[in-house]
């Protein structure tokens, strides 16, 4: 971000293209709708490019990008009711037969449906540390908040996802 700030474009380029993947796959996991996703994902970069004189390396870049990437998609959920979409893992398996792909989408629609309606801060916990894997400490830093909270959110979180799951199961 320091030699971005020098105005190294090629620099910035390499860090889209080595997060980019990461910060869509969030996004569209926060909001579930792959238009506003891929939206999201541009406003975040399109930020971090332009606050990039105002970077202070005091946590790692990964930390500092989903922390933009989170108040960006928090501020895009106040503004509209989310909307669950379809999950990446029903990208069909070719191991697997028609029917297995059938009932592992619709798990993957349900887990979506359910995360989509956590509150804010609880999806947000869920996703980072369940679905792109970053510590407790990590979505601390994130969420500009302590570890026991975040504790407290996951756990939170996943009770009401056991409670969601086992109605939305149970309409099947």
């Amino acid at each position: 971000m320091l030699a971005v700030a020098g105005g190294d474009l090629a620099v910035f380029e390499q860090l889209v293209l080595r997060h980019q993947e990461a910060v869509w796959r969030t996004a569209y996991r926060m909001v579930g709708d792959r238009q506003s996703a891929e939206d999201l994902a541009q406003e975040v970069f399109l930020r971090v490019f332009r606050a990039a004189d105002r970077y202070r390396p005091t946590a790692a870049f990964r930390t500092y990008l989903y922390r933009v990437l989170v108040r960006v998609c928090l501020d895009h959920l106040r503004k509209k009711r989310p909307r669950p979409g379809v999950d990446l893992a029903q990208i069909a398996e070719p191991a697997l037969s028609v029917e297995e792909q059938t009932v592992l989408g619709e798990r993957a629609d349900l887990v979506q449906q359910a995360v989509a309606g956590l509150p804010p801060k609880q999806r947000s916990a869920v996703v980072l540390r369940y679905y792109e894997g970053l510590s407790g400490p990590e979505i601390a830093d994130v969420l500009k908040t302590t570890a026991k909270a975040v504790e407290r959110l996951l756990a939170r979180g996943r009770k009401t996802l056991q409670e969601r799951l086992a109605r939305l199961l149970e309409q099947d």
